[in-house]
């Protein structure tokens, strides 16, 4: 402790009147005390005032200088210290010092930089300031083909450098892209592949930048998914893996590099991890699993990697990703159903796959769903029936092989991401099927279940797909039972609530749906169609130029059904609707002024 004393006393009168000799015993004694005990030596280092001295240290001729970033790389490790480095004045000398030839210079003021912008905004800032990032990069480029030893030594401490330099900073990354770096590095990972600590610094740098979408693109110029899988092959430890992961789950975001990554073979090396994980309890294996699988989801999400995996249905990909669903992981259950899910994205897959028996597989997942059942999974199969459910020619099959029952049993469900696609795969079965829809909208739990989910004013989604599925019960039976049963369980005032919407087509199917009550069970509705003060929202559509033509065509063959009751004939006469009809005659669209004449003849024979 004496002799560090001594040493900072020195450091503090040299500078001007020292021998080298002296002053090397001095940084010593530092870097002595440094390795001991880091924390404390660097509190008396700071006390001391020596970090001021340290600039003027910094001469690249000066025979001291590698020792001296060398203790500012070991003082700037402790968080507290990155700042006084900073407001010492450090980083414009430690900038300046990266533009020289020495070796062992240029590591030391790599550390010391790195150090100094770990987690500190002030660090980097400065480092940005004097321009350090560009330096390190050029660097980078010129050290990126040279394999020997120290030349790697150094590619690991700048590429640690940038990382800490960027990291969770969308700024400073976007600078690194702009500067050219990914490329850069793409290079390295291909040259350097055997370094591990260059390798991993590599990935951490990838890690970070990936997040960004201007990356996403510099990356797919690259051979970025060719040098990551043939990485990934490689490796055995789950932490490595793990770490390469991490980059590529952001990368295969992107849709071009979706389909670089399938064929570079990551698939492959994705359906292997499930296999040899599939049945072991381990943490890392469960925690590789769900990653392999989810990846796997994900570069289904592209339309070219998801078609040139399903193979017209004969894809052994496809095949694997099948048998997915029966297994007894709910992970394995959860991807399978999603990948089905995404390659029902055309109605010729959806066509296959509903002809081959997978709607059967799907249904038997849900099954073992039901009671207390997974709501991942519960949400992941639905939308796959949704999905299979929208070419015309699925949807017969589909509720012949009795999906409509499977998807009832979740009526019950709580959860509002379930109740969603739970309407939208009913909604989308009896799209022009009559007989279903009848059936449909003749049970009154799911009436009653539709109304009360009308009100799920925290729930947009579900409150939305309710309505669209009252109106469509109604719309393709055009049945007076399913009528009558969505009258008594009070779903009207809805169906008028949904014509105010501030989506057009859902208005739309509101009209549509009300003009079928009005036609076919006007004397029923009357009251709730009086109370709803549908007649006034009329006026009102009518009256709002901003309403879209088919909704003012609607309106009026609307008001023409309603003056067959009295009451509601009452109010359409007490509001003026003449005059509002009368400018609908010279309307652009010609549909809407064909049926203005012919409401205005109705009115004018009514009053």
């Amino acid at each position: 402790a004496d002799n560090l004393s001594d040493a900072l006393k020195k450091l503090k009168i040299t500078t001007t009147d020292s021998t080298a000799d002296s002053l090397e015993g001095c940084l010593d004694c530092l870097l002595q005390a440094l390795a001991q005990n880091n924390m404390e030596t660097s509190e008396k280092i700071q006390k001391s005032g020596v970090l001021q001295v340290f600039a003027s240290l910094l001469m690249p001729q000066s025979s001291c200088t590698a020792k001296v970033a060398n203790i500012i790389a070991e003082v700037a490790r402790n968080e507290f210290m990155r700042n006084p480095c900073v407001d010492a004045g450090l980083v414009p000398p430690l900038v300046q010092l990266l533009n020289c030839k020495d070796q062992e210079i240029l590591l030391q003021t790599g550390r010391a930089l790195g150090n100094i912008c770990y987690d500190s905004h002030e660090g980097r800032n400065a480092v940005d300031h004097a321009g350090g990032a560009h330096i390190v990069v050029d660097h980078i480029r010129s050290l990126c083909s040279k394999t020997d030893p120290a030349s790697e030594k150094l590619l690991t401490v700048f590429c640690g450098m940038l990382m800490n330099y960027s990291n969770e900073n969308d700024t400073l990354q976007s600078q690194l892209i702009n500067m050219g770096v990914i490329p850069t590095l793409v290079k390295l990972l291909g040259i350097h592949c055997q370094n591990a600590a260059l390798t991993e610094m590599c990935l951490v740098a990838f890690g970070n930048l990936a997040e960004l979408e201007s990356s996403k693109e510099q990356f797919a110029y690259t051979n970025i998914a060719e040098e990551l899988v043939k990485l990934f092959k490689k490796q055995i430890e789950h932490d490595k893996k793990e770490m390469i992961f991490e980059v590529l789950a952001p990368l295969a975001e992107n849709d071009v590099i979706k389909l670089q990554l399938v064929e570079a073979g990551l698939v492959e090396c994705l359906l292997e991890i499930v296999q040899k994980t599939v049945d072991s309890d381990r943490e890392d294996d469960i925690a590789e699993l769900k990653t392999a699988s989810d990846l796997m989801v994900l570069l289904l999400l592209g339309d070219e990697s998801m078609q040139k995996l399903f193979e017209g249905g004969k894809g052994s990909v496809f095949q694997r990703v099948l048998s997915w669903i029966p297994s007894n992981s709910h992970q394995l259950q959860l991807a399978g159903a999603l990948a089905i899910a995404n390659f029902a994205r055309n109605d010729g897959n959806c066509i296959h796959m509903v002809d081959n028996g997978i709607v059967q597989i799907l249904m038997d997942l849900l099954d073992r769903h039901v009671e207390d059942g997974n709501v991942t999974v519960q949400h992941a199969a639905l939308s796959a029936l949704r999905n299979l459910a929208i070419p015309v020619v699925n949807k017969a099959k589909m509720l012949s092989a009795g999906v409509a029952d499977t998807v009832l049993k979740f009526l019950r469900s709580e959860m509002p991401p379930v109740q969603f696609k739970l309407l939208g795969t009913l909604r989308m079965l009896i799209d022009a099927q009559a007989e279903a829809a009848e059936q449909l909208g003749k049970n009154m739990k799911l009436v009653e279940r539709l109304v009360e989910w009308c009100e799920a004013k925290d729930h947009a989604g579900v409150m939305g797909e309710s309505n669209r599925l009252l109106s469509a019960l109604i719309r393709h039976s055009k049945s007076k039972d399913v009528i009558r049963t969505i009258i008594q369980s009070g779903g009207i005032k809805h169906l008028v609530t949904m014509a105010t919407s501030e989506h057009v087509i859902m208005q739309n199917e509101a009209l549509v749906a009300l003009a079928l009550i009005a036609a076919l069970e006007l004397v029923t509705a009357e009251k709730d169609l009086e109370n709803a003060q549908l007649v006034q929202i009329l006026h009102r559509l009518l009256s709002d130029d901003r309403s879209a033509p088919e909704i003012k065509y609607n309106s009026m063959v609307l008001i023409c059904a309603l003056i067959g009751s009295e009451p509601l004939q009452k109010e359409v006469q007490s509001m003026a609707f003449l005059e509002v009809v009368s400018k609908l005659r010279s309307h652009e669209n010609k549909t809407v002024a064909q049926q203005a004449s012919l409401t205005e003849q109705r009115l004018a024979v009514e009053s």
